[in-house]
């Protein structure tokens, strides 16, 4: 196979200081990197990191006003690294979601092959207006009429969009690195011990379900800690941290971007709840299966294609209360803990995540450019 000039686009940036995009492409870009491809991605011109390479990734830096303009600074972004692409002959682009890139479809470089991770489904997400989830449902149809290629992290997202659109889509998931149990001088947050504390590390926003699971805990009897890590400073952060201001048991700490930390905190959880119902396989569950917690899960399709019966599930404040007051760590659940770590090591592996997107780049370029026919059989699974 040739050496490609590939461009991501549809982040803010790596190393990753905001989420799953940002974290998967800070595996991904260098990976494709050590195959030989020239891979460039484009980085918020406010990302804290301001150098022009990173492990081997060219990094470009283009105006973001989204701290001046909000949500709609979003797409000026995207307009931005989009107008910049269009001048560097990128033999692939590969787009991270679509949200506020597809509008802007029209001007993807013609001789290029576009491919996009077509995400979760953004238009279910409750933070959303009614008017702004269909704009979603508009963005997610642009993005399928202007790329030739797709990627869907989960076989529900794949099934959906074979259904939605009639397209084929590469299954290709996200990875996640086995935790290291070493001695580490770093201490739990507020002063906790091990398997003293619930944990629940995610992005404050409402169809993540940590109001439900707070609320659950709050009517629970249990004598252990609660500890939220996330960005509170905002409308709905500062909602919750006003609501459950009286139980002292509930522990907000700021967002924290150092994986293998978060994982010690995964690991070192009496339970762990993932509380994600939109979208498709999410980065923060691989890394707390990766890093031995024993998981509650939101009960949901998504949810349950990656943990399958190893894990516990809730659908209500009612079912968090029940856990809460009656998980208890017996052989049984150790045993979930090691069927996810296998599953880990299986299926989720870094290493195998960017040996198929090489794999599928490659052919998808292929595939544009001298007019072959590709089925995505192999990726279905």
């Amino acid at each position: 196979m040739d050496k490609l000039k590939i461009a991501i686009l549809g982040t803010r940036g790596i190393p990753n200081h905001y989420g799953g995009f940002e974290q998967i492409t800070a595996y991904l870009a260098p990976g494709l990197a050590a195959y030989g491809h020239e891979v460039s991605v484009y980085n918020s011109h406010n990302h804290p990191y301001q150098e022009s390479q990173w492990n081997g990734v060219k990094i470009i830096h283009c105006y973001d006003p989204e701290f001046k303009l909000g949500t709609a600074g979003q797409f000026v972004y995207d307009f931005n690294c989009i107008m910049h692409a269009r001048k560097q002959n990128y033999d692939v682009i590969l787009f991270m979601g679509y949200t506020s890139s597809s509008v802007w479809g029209s001007l993807f470089p013609a001789n290029t092959t576009i491919i996009s991770n077509m995400d979760g489904l953004e238009w279910k997400r409750s933070k959303y207006s009614k008017p702004v989830q269909q704009f979603l449902k508009y963005a997610e149809s642009l993005a399928v009429k202007y790329s030739q290629f797709y990627v869907a992290d989960s076989t529900v997202i794949q099934s959906y969009l074979k259904k939605k659109y009639a397209i084929n889509s590469a299954f290709i998931t996200y990875g996640a690195e086995p935790f290291k149990i070493v001695a580490t001088n770093k201490a739990l947050p507020f002063d906790l011990s091990a398997k003293e504390y619930l944990l629940i590390v995610a992005r404050i926003e409402p169809e993540n379900n940590i109001e439900t699971i707070l609320d659950g805990f709050n009517k629970s009897v249990s004598d252990k800690k609660f500890v939220v890590v996330g960005n509170t400073q905002n409308k709905f952060g500062t909602y919750l941290k006003h609501k459950f201001r009286k139980d002292e048991r509930i522990l907000f700490h700021q967002p924290i971007f150092d994986i293998k930390y978060i994982q010690y905190l995964q690991h070192n959880a009496y339970l762990y709840f993932h509380g994600h119902s939109v979208g498709g396989t999410n980065p923060s569950l691989l890394e707390a299966m990766a890093g031995g917690a024993l998981i509650a899960a939101h009960d949901n399709p998504f949810n349950r294609s990656v943990l399958n019966n190893n894990a516990f599930y809730f659908q209500d404040a009612a079912d968090v209360q029940w856990l809460a007051e009656t998980v208890k760590r017996t052989t049984a659940e150790q045993q979930m803990i090691t069927n996810n770590i296998s599953r880990i090591a299986n299926y989720h592996s870094w290493d195998k995540v960017i040996s198929q997107y090489e794999r599928f780049i490659n052919e998808c370029y292929y595939a544009k450019n001298y007019e072959k026919v590709y089925a995505y059989t192999r990726y279905a699974g």
